[in-house]
């Protein structure tokens, strides 16, 4: 039998890394234990390894840099536990080669997390590593769905009390290895994922008895989570270009709609990583002139 320790370090590694699909030894060592010495992360990551729950890869770029994900079986194990029951089950990678087509993004996604977990723990508030989910699917009908690079929730105040504001948040994190107007294009999808009802199947009820129509979103959020895009990959030239693509995009007049009510900002992940996620580095798409934090809500 494999001796995960219910509630210790080896339970919230497997269950971090089968929720956030790679990370480096390092990424992990910030996200479950920042505060002990590295080399406990590393025997830790040895041993799960040995017990066939992760496995890794070794790049051959920054020093052989080591890579972990988790293994179908580690996977398996991990999504049985409350703390990720009922989520979608994660895309587990079949062996190395698969890891290695997949790193760059994965990892990208990893240190955007960490931007956000670091920077709550500096602000005594509270966003926990499992407050990451990775690709959550929303559909839109008809085969259609918007899945963002993550879904986060992160609560305002002090993480040990309870009248501090919930902020929820989908994240894009763009690497610029699609065209600025592909990119643009998913202000549309998140426009048309605030207006989508679904169609219910017929059934016979008396009107009076029927529940009101809704948007679809309303069944999972009290709010519609903000939209978050982080730009790495490019200079600050790149990054330029595809906030005019999403200046573009936000004049589409179904999406002036939207951002009436749903904060959409992008930021380079350099500023994210130099100044923290809740400095004011973060452009609102429809103003990219003005810098606000990410937790900037505009008047209505």
């Amino acid at each position: 039998m494999t001796d995960v320790d219910a509630g210790g370090g080896d339970h919230l590694a497997l269950a971090v890394l089968t929720q956030y699909r790679m990370a480096t030894t390092e990424q992990m060592h910030r996200v479950i234990a920042p505060g002990v010495r590295v080399e406990q992360t590393r025997r830790r990551m040895a041993k799960l390894r040995d017990e066939g729950l992760i496995d890794r890869i070794t790049l051959p770029r920054a020093g052989r840099l080591r890579v972990w994900f988790p293994t179908s079986y580690g996977a398996q194990i991990a999504s049985e536990w409350p703390e990720l029951r009922g989520r979608r089950p994660p895309r587990t990678l079949s062996d190395p080669t698969a890891a290695r087509l997949q790193v760059g993004h994965t990892l990208t996604v990893t240190e955007t997390a960490l931007a956000f977990l670091e920077d709550a723990r500096r602000r005594g508030e509270l966003c926990r590593p499992l407050d990451w989910i990775l690709e959550v699917h929303h559909s839109l009908g008809g085969g259609e769905a918007v899945i963002p690079d993550a879904l986060m929730y992160y609560r305002r105040g002090p993480a040990d009390g309870d009248d501090g504001a919930m902020l929820r948040a989908f994240v894009e994190v763009d690497r610029a290895t699609m065209g600025p107007e592909r990119l643009a294009a998913k202000i549309g999808a998140y426009t048309r994922l605030h207006g989508y009802i679904s169609t219910p199947i017929a059934r016979r009820r008396p009107a009076i008895a029927q529940d009101p129509v809704q948007e679809e979103w309303r069944r999972h959020y009290p709010l519609f989570p903000r939209v978050l895009f982080v730009l790495d990959g490019t200079g600050p030239v790149g990054i330029t270009t595809r906030i005019r693509a999403l200046r573009a995009a936000a004049r589409d007049p179904a999406a002036v709609s939207f951002l009436r009510y749903v904060p959409v900002l992008a930021a380079s992940l350099t500023d994210l990583r130099n100044n923290g996620p809740s400095a004011p580095v973060w452009h609102p798409v429809q103003d990219p002139a003005t810098a606000v934090p990410w937790t900037h809500s505009p008047p209505l």
